[in-house]
């Protein structure tokens, strides 16, 4: 199954029973330091490649947004392409993982008012990736942005920090930006998460108010590790966010 028409009317699950989840700082540390990175996809997304044109909308040289980034495959390709990329990622070594891997030299530097954290540029100019928390970056600090791909942030996040964290990302927004965001769909009465079920429900809540949301598509992406998981359907589902035109 690889299209909206083709998925399965599932009935939106509750996820009451991930409300209380949290995940500390410390244990996304700990999944880069043990090599649990099982949601890092050495190939890219391909969802991104498939709308790249939905979130580029004909326009070059473009600042694009990865929260929470890991080392993304993706940011090079976009950076190649003539665009100016932004990450910011909790996990120092995921970050210098990527600058190796793709053998780019960088420079690494401080960043005022944000006690330990630092930020890695490439040489090249177009690629900037902040080590910190996303909760502290603001557009005072890493502007705003004409496009955001979110595959595997909002749905990482504890759930008790969704409206914080929908209210950063529409601050980064320029009144243009295209917004890409990927979410999960299953029974979260098996699994705890994460990644942690968004229901449409929720995008509609968070952003609705102040975004046009439109589905693109809803993709089976159930495998054997969500079968070890406990569970017996995964959906990703893709929906494009765009700012509202002011009244």
């Amino acid at each position: 199954m690889d299209s909206f028409t083709d998925v399965p009317r599932i009935k939106e699950s509750s996820d009451i029973g991930q409300q209380d989840r949290v995940v500390t700082e410390e244990e996304w540390l700990q999944k880069w330091k043990m090599r649990k990175i099982g949601f890092h996809k050495e190939q890219g997304h391909p969802i991104l490649r498939k709308y790249l044109d939905v979130l580029l909308n004909g326009r070059s040289g473009l600042r694009i947004f990865f929260p929470l980034c890991g080392k993304a495959v993706e940011m090079k390709w976009l950076a190649d392409m003539g665009h100016y990329v932004v990450g910011v990622e909790l996990s120092e070594c995921a970050l210098k993982e990527f600058f190796t891997e793709h053998n780019l030299s960088y420079s690494e530097e401080t960043i005022p008012g944000i006690s330990g954290a630092k930020v890695f540029k490439s040489t090249s100019g177009n690629i900037s990736l902040y080590c910190c928390s996303i909760y502290d970056l603001s557009s005072t600090i890493a502007g705003r942005f004409d496009g955001i791909w979110d595959r595997g942030s909002l749905v990482a996040i504890n759930p008790c920090d969704r409206e914080h964290y929908a209210n950063l990302m529409l601050s980064l927004m320029e009144r243009s930006c295209c917004y890409l965001l990927v979410t999960v769909l299953y029974d979260s009465n098996k699994h705890k998460g994460p990644p942690f079920y968004v229901p449409d429900s929720e995008i509609k809540s968070l952003f609705g108010k102040v975004c046009e949301i439109k589905c693109l598509e809803k993709v089976d992406d159930f495998s054997d590790q969500q079968k070890a998981w406990g569970l017996d359907y995964f959906l990703e589902v893709t929906y494009m966010l765009t700012l509202k035109s002011a009244p």
